[in-house]
């Protein structure tokens, strides 16, 4: 996605192998190693081809085609579809088979307080979901909604992927992230519509 910087190379010591970080907006696929991220309302889909073992996963923040074409988020809700589509692109060019590639889905939290103008976390997962199903791409685990932050570790060599559920705490820097990151969207398509209004 334009603007977004390319996602963080580490060596993760907890689990003792290589590693791409994922933010909101940034996708990556591969062969080995793992991917990681941190999700709030956002949602990653991981997905995998089991036989040549390609793996990837994408982070977006909102959702994809449901929008009335009036709405202002009409314009905006694209980056779902963006994600899925350029992530799947990306396995295929790498060999990938779409016919076998399955899918595990996390995040969706209702996170942004203050935000009532749409459940993001909600919207994301129903998305996701739905998209899945009209590909034809079997999801074979989730962890969607609720209301905390997640870390997920997806380790593309064997297609497992480890959840671990965060304390939310009040200065919660996902929620941060995610706000600073829906409001550069709001400007890329989101019309006069204050997409955030802060408690109190």
């Amino acid at each position: 996605m334009t603007g977004t910087p390319a996602p963080l190379q580490y060596f993760d010591r907890e689990f003792q192998v290589d590693a791409i970080k994922i933010l909101p907006g940034q996708y990556h696929a591969a062969r080995q190693g793992a991917i990681t991220t941190v999700l709030g309302s956002c949602v990653s889909t991981c997905l995998w081809d089991p036989l040549e073992r390609i793996g990837g996963m994408n982070h977006f923040m909102l959702p994809g085609d449901t929008a009335s074409p009036g709405s202002p988020w009409a314009e905006s809700a694209r980056f779902g579809v963006y994600a899925m589509e350029v992530l799947i692109n990306d396995m295929l060019r790498m060999g990938a088979d779409r016919r076998r590639m399955v899918a595990k889905v996390f995040g969706g939290a209702q996170l942004l307080a203050g935000f009532d103008r749409l459940d993001v976390g909600a919207k994301n997962s129903e998305f996701v979901l739905e998209f899945l199903r009209v590909e034809g791409i079997r999801v074979v685990a989730k962890d969607l909604m609720d209301v905390c932050p997640r870390k997920v570790h997806f380790f593309v060599d064997s297609g497992k992927v480890q959840v671990k559920r965060l304390s939310l705490t009040p200065s919660d820097p996902v929620q941060k992230r995610e706000r600073e990151y829906l409001s550069r969207l709001a400007g890329k398509g989101g019309g006069d519509v204050e997409i955030f209004r802060a408690p109190g």
